[in-house]
Formats: C-alpha cells, structure tokens, sequence
C-alpha cells in the first residue's frame, strides 16, 4: 500500500463526528449548483465548508487538465481563505522537474491516492517540503473519480493539526472529493469544450456554435473585411522538403500570420492546404472604415514578420517564403453548410470570391497585397492606383490598389 494510508482507509464507514458536516456539505454543493457558478466561485465555498466542517485543513488545491494547444492544466490553490488560480503551459510541463518530482505524478502513475506524513524528511517532493517548512504537518493527494480518467484531476489536502491526520480524517476527505467530483468535471467538460471551439473554429464563431447556431443551412448574412492569403510555390517546397520540414514551415507562416490577424480584431475561419480565409467583421463598434483599416493593417504587420522570417532562417531569392494577400470588403453569407452530420461553418458569397481572385492577382502584378476599390474607398488610406484589371469570373474589370 501506499505510504502512509490505511489498508482499509477507503472502504471503512464514515466516522460519526464527521458524517454531519458532509452532509451539509454535499446539500450545499447541490443548491450551488443550481446556478452555473464556475469553479473558482464554487471551489473556495468547499474549501472553507470542509476546513470550518469536517477536517481543519489550511490549504487545499485542485488541479484539471485540459485539452488546450498551449494550457496543459488548471489549477485553483485555497490557502488560509485566500484563493490563487494559476494555469500551466502545455509545452514540456511532462518533462519537467517540477512535475517529475511531484506528488501530481505518483497519482497519475497509480491512480491512487498518496498520503504522506511531513514530521520527517520528505527532500525527495519539493511540494512537500515547501509545505512542511509552512507548518503542515499531513497530506493528502487523491485522484478525483471522473468518467474521464486519461487527463490528469486531483484534490490535494495540506493541515497543520498536530499529529496530523487520523485514519477517520482520512475517510472524510476522500469523501468530500468525492462529493466535489461530478461538479468538478463538468467544468472540465465546459472548459475543454469551448476551449476545441475557439481553436478550430475561431472565438466568434465557436460563441454562434455555443448559442445554438448548428442547423445546416442556417447562415446569417454579415459585412466585413475579407482576407484571403496564400503561400507562393507550396507545391514545389512540398516535392523537395521533407514533409517534417513542410509541416513546420506552415505552422511558423500560419503562426505569424494569426498573430498579426488577430492582433487587429480578426478572426481566421480557415487553412486550406497553404491558404488562409480570415475576416474582420464590421459590428456595431467597428464600421466599414475600421474593419478595413484593421485588415490592411494586419497584412502590413505580417509582410513585416515574413521578411523577418525569413532573414532569421537566410532564406532569400526564390528560397525566401512569399505570398500574396487579397483584400475586399462586401456582404457574405456567415454560418453552417455541409452534409447532415459534417457542417463548416464558414462564409461564402461573391465578396469572399473577389478577395480569393484579387489573391490571384498578386502573381501576376508581382505585390504582396491586392486591393479592390470599395476596399479603398472605405479604408479611407491614400494606396497605390494599379489600373483595370480581369479578375478571373469575375464580369467586367475592376480598379485594383496596392500599398505602396
């Protein structure tokens, strides 16, 4: 068995001087819970109720894993009533020493729950040792019963009573984890859920899917700024570069390219093989003028970044990364189409086609950035006049712009 707990710890009935205030307990967690409180609303409410209740724990810490491209977890710390929420970076968290030598990861191993007496040396768990020099005189970590057990969730007990805890103390805070449980997942499940939306489909789009937006065919019909970029040359890099190196050459050019989008209000909707569809919506706050004016500013942004991209890795000539951007503003049709059970939400309409074929354009001008004229007009930024140009069916020619 596991160092300091019981054999039968978890199995035995709970002690009576603790059977009210888990019981009080779990009614209150019920009645909470009538209200969609988040966890770091619901979770010092617990804590206090087990400290002041049940067991006279002075720090207690839960800790969720999420599913995140970047946030590897969640956790909330109560400490002597106070409350600190903090979130841990995904890259290398597994490797770490922190986690390496923590009692996080004796529970992610066993599944089991791992008690440890701090009345003598624990230097092997700095954790451990950081709370023993606090006064803690116990501890209790236990993995907490989801559905789900591939992701890492636990509740963590630190008290300062002396002789710390005793084999009915231990039962009664399995039980109030226990108790916690179901509240706590269904906050992951909330967290992971909206979390997979905004990085698939974008922030404003994963809200219109939240609020119910999911029939096919249902579309809403909006104004923005339209954005469509794509890479020069993809298809030869792709036959002459190993497909590692491909792959890392888009996520570095997608990387920079959402930075610079999404630092001026817009949201992308799509990468298509090297391709990119990205809007700046024109809203109640942000006019035609504004949502322009963003657009052509984000692009300015990420032909700065390329170019440093390229210096950085001495690329240069035809080894350099190019691209053009087109650039149009009009209405499109926002929303749901596809088959019954595979939708995009996405936007299509004849705006969204002049930006991919001002995009076209770009080739054969040899500029980064293609302007059409309502895009001028309402950016309201003096550009470089490059005449009438055909825009592939498109009916007609059409004034094209560029930065100059």
């Amino acid at each position: 068995m596991q160092d300091g707990l019981p054999p039968d710890w978890d199995t035995r009935p709970i002690a009576d001087r603790h059977r009210p205030g888990l019981e009080a307990l779990a009614l209150w967690l019920v009645e909470a819970s009538r209200q969609p409180v988040p966890l770091k609303g619901l979770f010092p409410g617990f804590c206090e109720r087990v400290a002041q209740t049940i067991v006279p724990v002075w720090r207690v810490h839960i800790g969720l894993e999420v599913l995140h491209p970047e946030i590897s977890g969640t956790m909330l710390v109560w400490s002597d009533e106070a409350i600190e929420f903090r979130e841990r970076e995904r890259q290398g968290i597994m490797q770490s020493t922190g986690y390496l030598t923590s009692p996080t990861k004796i529970v992610d191993d066993t599944e089991r729950a791992y008690r440890r007496r701090l009345d003598a040396d624990v230097s092997d768990l700095p954790l451990l040792q950081e709370l023993q020099q606090q006064g803690s005189t116990d501890y209790l970590i236990t993995p907490l019963p989801f559905l789900d057990t591939s992701r890492t969730r636990f509740l963590s007990f630190a008290t300062r009573q002396a002789g710390g805890y005793d084999d009915d103390d231990l039962k009664a805070l399995d039980t109030a984890a226990r108790l916690f449980s179901p509240y706590a997942e269904r906050q992951v499940w909330k967290r992971i859920a909206l979390d997979l939306l905004d990085t698939y489909v974008g922030a404003r789009t994963s809200q219109r899917i939240v609020e119910g937006q999911v029939e096919r065919g249902q579309v809403d019909w909006i104004e923005a700024a339209i954005w469509l970029a794509d890479m020069r040359a993809f298809t030869r890099r792709s036959e002459v570069h190993a497909i590692r190196d491909v792959v890392d050459m888009l996520n570095s050019w997608f990387g920079d390219m959402a930075v610079a989008i999404e630092a001026e209000g817009g949201e992308i909707l799509k990468f298509i093989g090297d391709a990119v569809l990205a809007i700046f919506p024109v809203t109640p706050e942000i006019d035609r003028g504004a949502a322009c004016a963003a657009a052509l500013a984000a692009a300015e942004a990420f032909c700065a970044r390329a170019d440093a991209a390229n210096a950085e890795r001495g690329l240069v000539g035809p080894d350099a990364v190019d691209f053009g951007v087109g650039l149009h503003v009009g209405e499109i049709a926002y929303g749901n189409i596809g088959a019954a059970r595979r939708l995009d939400f996405t936007v299509i309409g004849p705006a969204v086609n002049r930006a991919s074929r001002l995009e076209e354009l770009t080739k054969t001008l040899h500029r980064r950035v293609l302007m059409s004229e309502p895009f001028r007009d309402a950016c309201g930024r003096p550009l470089v006049d490059l005449g009438e140009h055909v825009l592939r069916d498109v009916e007609g020619t059409h004034r094209i712009f560029g930065v100059g």
